[in-house]
């Protein structure tokens, strides 16, 4: 499994494999729906060198201060494409190359992420207080009298954080919509194997 090292080059992002497990090493920053919403609405977000951290995880920890020190207790992911209405302005803003979540993101982050040769890396079996020891060190935080510590943001220092594996890759290409086309393609030929009907109507569930 690679271990890519942060801030993610380039060309390492478009080395990777749609549907590939890796790890990445080195400096993020975290952030949910409070830094979208002001980075793209009202021009408002972290003072941090975009160009040196350019990993973007969308959580909102739990976290402790012990002394002096802050420390994760846990960091689960939260789902992605939620996001999806400010991603792309996100990515193009900051030319973040490394997206991580849980989930999917639509079309218009995986343009994005096109354009700047970026990846989005999914969970998969992962829980958060796993992460949380993959965490070194705790380097700032932005906004946590503003925003609290869910939404405000925290830059971690990580070792082998992960494993994730590349949901959309950094051609566009989408893992989760590429998987549903897949499964779409082979409904004729599970339905005609279970006798289901031509026409049979599903039922709908709404929300």
């Amino acid at each position: 499994m690679k271990n890519i090292q942060l801030p993610m080059s380039r060309s390492d992002a478009e080395s990777l494999q749609l549907g590939e497990m890796i790890t990445v090493s080195g400096m993020l920053f975290t952030g949910r729906s409070r830094f979208h919403i002001r980075a793209v609405a009202e021009n408002i977000y972290p003072d941090i060198d975009y160009e040196k951290i350019n990993c973007f995880f969308h959580v909102g920890p739990v976290m402790r201060k012990n002394q002096e020190e802050w420390e994760v207790v846990s960091c689960e992911p939260t789902s992605s494409i939620r996001f999806e209405r400010y991603g792309a302005d996100v990515v193009r803003k900051f030319n973040l190359r490394t997206l991580i979540g849980k989930t999917t993101m639509g079309p218009g982050t995986a343009e994005a992420l096109k354009e700047v040769g970026g990846v989005y890396l999914s969970k998969i079996g992962l829980s958060g207080n796993a992460l949380r020891d993959q965490v070194k060190k705790v380097h700032e935080v932005h906004f946590l009298d503003e925003l609290g510590k869910t939404e405000c943001s925290w830059v971690y220092e990580v070792d082998h954080f992960g494993p994730f594996f590349v949901a959309i890759d950094a051609r566009g290409r989408n893992y989760f919509e590429e998987l549903a086309a897949e499964a779409n393609a082979r409904m004729p030929e599970i339905e005609k194997a279970l006798d289901i009907p031509c026409g049979f109507q599903y039922t709908e569930v709404n929300g």
